[in-house]
């Protein structure tokens, strides 16, 4: 018989290196600072390969790790291919929206349980989505990602996907909080700056109001700096986590910052210090730090990186964004065949 480690889920969410686990990975993921892994497209072949791949990280130790993905449809979705549902891009349902909305949030529900039934199918806890940015027209890496301009829209949608996503056991995750849709800039590759006052933000904020007051579990902070209201970017800023997140619009799931990773998430120009980044998310607020894709990174971070964190605080968060895959939905879909729901 296996002996099980026990060990709290950690701050640090981080990647995998391919289609099974490395040596590394298991060496990682038997951290105790890590609590959740996110999968890519590198990760993926077939629907039972990746089961699989599922089932030996959650078999590392108890509880355990939690899995998420980007799997929001059109350009961003990690599933793709044989056995796995193409997602349209959201833009879509807005379009639909403005013609039909009572069946466009019909739409998104169903939408909302096809991600929601296959991931939990394939053993994963939860998606980084939807997006809740609004579609000011000015940014490309946003785009059709966005359901629509008016922020009703995207809160009406976004909160109708999101009941179908937790109507299969299925966490979400609102993104990329305080917005992302206003500036041109891709915080991949670059530091977006919103120059807006608070009442011209305050359009942007609306759908994450309307979520949080209908359960939302997970937020994800912008690498975009509003310097008219704080210096910082928002996922090192208190201001944006604590004050306006957790303060005015009364969160308490699990935050999120963005990739560590990302050119956006450096503090100043030059830094490459990931355990300097995570610590100035965490005290901003954050409960939990992304490191997806550079691996030599994220050992570097591990030899240096002591978090302070409220275990029960993380403890607790960290389980609402855990799924419930086991149970039955009545869906009975065939390994490494098209999944039909």
């Amino acid at each position: 018989m296996v002996t099980v480690e026990t060990l709290p889920r950690g701050p640090l969410m981080c990647g995998v290196e391919s289609t099974t686990l490395t040596d590394n990975d298991r060496r990682r993921l038997r951290d105790p600072r890590v609590g959740g892994v996110i999968l890519f497209a590198r990760n993926v072949e077939t629907p039972g390969q990746l089961i699989a791949l599922c089932d030996e990280i959650r078999a590392l130790r108890s509880p355990p790790l939690v899995i998420g993905i980007d799997q929001e449809g059109g350009r961003v979705q990690r599933l793709r291919g044989q056995g796995f549902i193409d997602i349209p891009p959201m833009r879509g349902l807005g379009e639909r929206f403005s013609k039909t909305p009572e069946a466009a949030e019909q739409e998104a529900h169903r939408w909302g349980t096809l991600i929601g039934g296959q991931l939990r199918y394939l053993h994963m806890d939860f998606s980084f989505t939807p997006v809740l940015d609004l579609d000011y027209g000015k940014s490309a890496v946003i785009g059709d990602r966005a359901f629509a301009a008016s922020p009703e829209t995207v809160g009406r949608l976004a909160g109708a996907l999101r009941r179908g996503l937790k109507a299969t056991g299925c966490a979400a995750v609102g993104k990329h909080f305080p917005g992302h849709g206003w500036v041109e800039a891709d915080s991949h590759h670059d530091l977006p700056v919103d120059t807006r006052t608070m009442d011209a933000i305050e359009p942007d904020l609306a759908p994450y109001r309307a979520l949080i007051a209908d359960g939302l579990e997970g937020v994800m902070m912008a690498h975009v700096k509003y310097p008219a209201l704080d210096p910082l970017p928002a996922g090192y800023s208190a201001f944006w986590v604590r004050d306006v997140l957790r303060g005015r619009l009364g969160f308490d799931g699990l935050v999120f910052s963005d990739d560590l990773g990302m050119a956006g998430a450096a503090l100043e120009e030059g830094d490459d210090d990931w355990a300097m980044r995570a610590d100035a998310a965490l005290a901003a607020g954050c409960d939990v730090v992304l490191a997806c894709n550079d691996f030599a990174a994220i050992d570097d971070m591990l030899t240096r990186w002591t978090p302070q964190v409220d275990e029960e605080k993380l403890a607790r968060r960290w389980q609402a964004m855990a799924g419930r895959f086991h149970e039955t939905t009545g869906v009975t879909p065939l390994v490494d065949a098209p999944i039909i729901f």
